[in-house]
């Protein structure tokens, strides 16, 4: 990619490069102290950022780990939402090399999502980010809940640009031999996707990183963000296939075919209040993908921006705050 990018500039190839080893070898910051778990069904963990108030589960994306949502001391939404008298709850979906290799993206709603809702009772609102908002809109539709909050969560895929789901077939058709010969679909394969929505901006930002002075709280959060972007477990092959197959290509949950608990999942028949933040600047979930449900905030903050950029509690963690206030 960066060779396709740069073309005869070696120079900017250097800077990009000198950026990757800067990054690999930067000093790592020290992750925030571990929450205590409260709920384990299977593989999948709840832990608690508060013992008392409005009980908010946040349900992560399959992809990549959930600690965006936790990621450090002074830029935890959780931990801000903790101290406005909330009670946000994390879900960690855990390790499919440790159990539930055989569930799709709807498998992991009906085993893990599902179950942990009906024990922690109809005050619950769930707070779904990305495709956990996909999954918990799912749960919401399965189970009574008080309310649903939905943070850049896709449910129309045929409103994605006409090359992502594009490439994100091809990267099926490449992976799906070897993923079913190792019984996961690697993380990395994804990472490919993902890179290639926006390739310049992936790769000046290293060449920028190479530039920062590595003790500047600017070069430590980067680094913090980027090992996010770039770790977490693999999917399960049934969940890679319905993502790929069922979602980007089928568009199931936009057509209303989308088979979750043995209902067909319609956001217009939920009873519940529904919270439905999207960005016009989303690159990885376009505004035009979410379901036309719901009260709506509208940013123009990127993907991970939303939740974790300088202007995050300004524009998202207080209107979300005043939402789940008002929650009856």
């Amino acid at each position: 990619m960066l060779m396709e990018q740069a073309g005869d500039d070696t120079r900017f190839v250097q800077e990009v490069l000198a950026g990757v080893r800067h990054y690999q070898n930067a000093l790592r910051s020290p992750r925030p102290e571990p929450m205590r778990e409260i709920l384990r069904v299977g593989r999948a963990k709840v832990t608690e950022f508060a013992t008392a108030g409005r009980p908010v589960l946040f349900v992560p994306s399959l992809i990549n780990p959930p600690y965006v949502l936790d990621l450090a001391e002074d830029n935890s939404l959780l931990r801000w939402l903790a101290r406005q008298g909330m009670r946000p709850l994390l879900l960690d979906w855990g390790d499919p090399r440790d159990g539930g290799a055989d569930l799709s993206v709807a498998g992991h709603v009906e085993t893990y999502l599902s179950p942990i809702v009906e024990q922690l009772g109809s005050d619950l609102v769930l707070a779904g980010y990305c495709l956990g908002g996909t999954m918990a809109l799912a749960a919401a539709a399965l189970k009574p809940v008080a309310g649903l909050v939905l943070i850049a969560a896709p449910w129309n895929f045929q409103c994605y640009p006409e090359d992502m789901p594009d490439a994100f077939g091809k990267i099926w058709d490449a992976g799906k031999t070897p993923a079913e010969m190792l019984g996961v679909f690697p993380m990395e394969m994804l990472q490919n996707v993902f890179w290639r929505l926006d390739p310049r901006r992936t790769l000046t930002k290293f060449a920028s990183f190479g530039r920062m002075d590595p003790g500047t709280p600017e070069a430590r959060a980067f680094v913090m963000l980027e090992d996010w972007a770039n770790e977490g477990p693999p999917l399960t092959v049934p969940a890679a296939r319905e993502l790929f197959e069922g979602l980007f290509a089928a568009n199931l949950t936009g057509t209303g075919a989308w088979q979750v608990g043995g209902a067909s999942i319609d956001p217009d028949a939920l009873d519940c209040p529904v919270f439905n933040i999207i960005s016009t600047t989303d690159k990885i979930v376009p505004a035009a993908t979410a379901a036309a449900i719901g009260e709506r905030l509208v940013l123009s903050q990127g993907h991970v921006g939303m939740i974790i950029g300088g202007r995050a509690q300004e524009l998202l963690w207080r209107p979300l705050h005043r939402w789940l206030s008002q929650v009856r």
